[in-house]
């Protein structure tokens, strides 16, 4: 299989060929091998490959044989390392398969290897000490978002039509829109995290993916979806599967549109126009477009505050529990200045004031379901402006303090997080494109409590209405790269 043809077809078109014999599963991994080679070199998504030792029997699932990468976090795959982007937890081997490993197991994909995040996944882009900076597939020069920014540039590369991804304060949603991608953030409670946990950040950050077509991610969603023995949230199983929810009209749905953010952060003027050209989109395919009026149940301040109270405690935890696993120090020689200013941050929160931030979680649940019960949908830009140079998030962090960084990442993604926060779904969905620079941009729209069915319904009726597939970025494994930059990924740096 040559390699203008792998990228021709998602994961469910792979899957389809591998099951009528037209193509053998060891040809698709080669040629997802050969991408890998092809585009890496430029990008820097990966973090290692590895020989694959799961055979499975092609058309058993939906997505049998197809090539997958796994984030270098949140999931361990026994006898694989899992080293969080971090100095910290270098040469971190996982012991046993997690419940999502086995899951991605049973849905047969084969799992060649992990993708960059930055450290601890504290970060909306990936730039980490240990690997390097991860670099847009449509600029090189720009941010890849983050933090699941390796899958979302190998992804849009053409390495692999989808990928693990997790998402705690815009991390699944952010590379998306940065890559021109469909991310979907699952309801709360949607998919496992255990064993190892039975929550991460509280309930802030859930499993998902980022792919090129809606439906590779609603089949996938389909495979990984349902609790496990233990776990602290329920979502109710949807009335059908997902996969069937993207050829399914939405009917004319009441959408809100919120152009600028809760915290101030202004939406700069490319994405603007995007959003009145997603809005006349939507009123042409009959929906009800109308501005909206919704309060997050706290200030923005407060919002933050509490945010910053809750991940930076479970940060601290984190980091405490892999210094005493690897008798490592907790200092500059292990960590990045963000991770290290939010672990001291993290050690001062009281037990009063984490309470207190659960209950902002809780308020701005419950102003937010208020707002779902009278519209189906709210639009918002995923970001407010298109992806920043390489280097942005970086400028003065080393002067911030814990509460700094986590308004730094509030300021710069200020639609995102909220659904974190309320544990509903949203997604990001490349609609359109910058006319000047031609970089991707993502529209959000988020749903209320477990009503992934109805996003999938619009976004199978956006993607037949405004396809994307066909935009290709500059870095693409379908065709010689057009840019001489390289970074190499064993040499730490770019």
């Amino acid at each position: 299989m040559k390699i203008s043809e792998y990228v021709s077809f998602d994961a469910v078109g792979l899957a389809q060929l591998m099951a009528t014999g037209e193509v053998a599963p060891a040809e698709v991994e080669a040629a997802a091998r050969e991408a890998a080679q092809a585009v890496d070199p430029h990008i820097n998504a990966l973090v290692e490959t590895w020989p694959t030792d799961d055979a499975p029997r092609p058309g058993s699932t939906p997505l049998a044989g197809v090539p997958f990468l796994i984030k270098d976090i949140a999931v361990a795959m026994a006898g694989r390392r899992m080293e969080l982007g971090s100095r910290l937890a270098r040469g971190n081997v996982a012991g046993a398969d997690s419940s999502l490993m086995l899951r991605f197991r049973r849905a047969g994909l084969v799992t060649f290897g992990r993708t960059a995040t930055p450290e601890m996944a504290y970060s909306i882009t990936t730039e980490p000490l240990l690997y390097g900076a991860t670099r847009n597939p449509w600029d090189i020069e720009r941010s890849a978002g983050g933090s699941s920014g390796g899958a979302g540039a190998a992804v849009a590369a053409g390495v692999v039509p989808i990928a693990h991804a997790t998402d705690a304060a815009g991390s699944l949603r952010i590379p998306a829109a940065c890559n021109g991608l469909f991310g979907l953030k699952p309801t709360r409670g949607r998919v496992s995290m255990g064993p190892g946990a039975d929550e991460v950040f509280n309930g802030l950050a859930v499993h998902g993916s980022v792919s090129r077509t809606v439906r590779d991610s609603a089949v996938l969603l389909d495979l990984i979806r349902g609790p496990e023995p233990g776990d602290p949230y329920f979502a109710q199983e949807p009335s059908r599967p997902y996969a069937q929810e993207v050829t399914r009209t939405p009917g004319r749905l009441r959408i809100g549109v919120l152009a600028q953010a809760w915290g101030g952060r202004r939406t700069t003027p490319p994405v603007a126009d995007a959003l009145s050209r997603t809005v006349r989109l939507l009123a042409s395919l009959g929906h009800q477009v109308e501005e909206a009026e919704i309060g997050l149940g706290a200030d923005w301040e407060e919002f933050v505050l509490a945010n910053a109270r809750l991940m930076t405690a479970n940060l601290t935890a984190q980091i405490d529990e892999l210094a005493a696993a690897f008798d490592r120090p907790v200092d500059s020689s292990t960590l990045e200045p963000p991770t290290l200013a939010g672990y001291r941050y993290g050690q001062r929160v009281s037990a009063a004031e984490f309470v207190t931030a659960l209950t902002i979680r809780n308020r701005v649940a419950r102003s937010l379901a208020r707002y779902f019960d009278t519209h189906d949908m709210l639009l918002t830009p995923t970001l407010p402006e298109l992806p920043v140079p390489l280097g942005t998030y970086a400028e003065g962090a080393q002067a911030l303090d814990g509460l700094g960084w986590i308004d730094r990442i509030n300021d710069r993604s200020p639609f995102t997080m909220v659904f974190n926060v309320a544990g509903t779904p949203a997604m990001s969905v490349p609609v359109t494109a910058d006319a000047e620079t031609g970089l991707p941009i993502g529209m959000q729209f988020a749903a209320g409590y477990g009503r992934e069915g109805l996003l999938f319904r619009l976004a199978g009726q956006l993607e037949q209405a405004s396809p994307w597939s066909g935009r290709t970025p500059t870095v693409w494994a379908g065709s010689p790269p057009r840019t001489g930059h390289e970074t190499r990924a064993d040499q730490g740096g770019c």
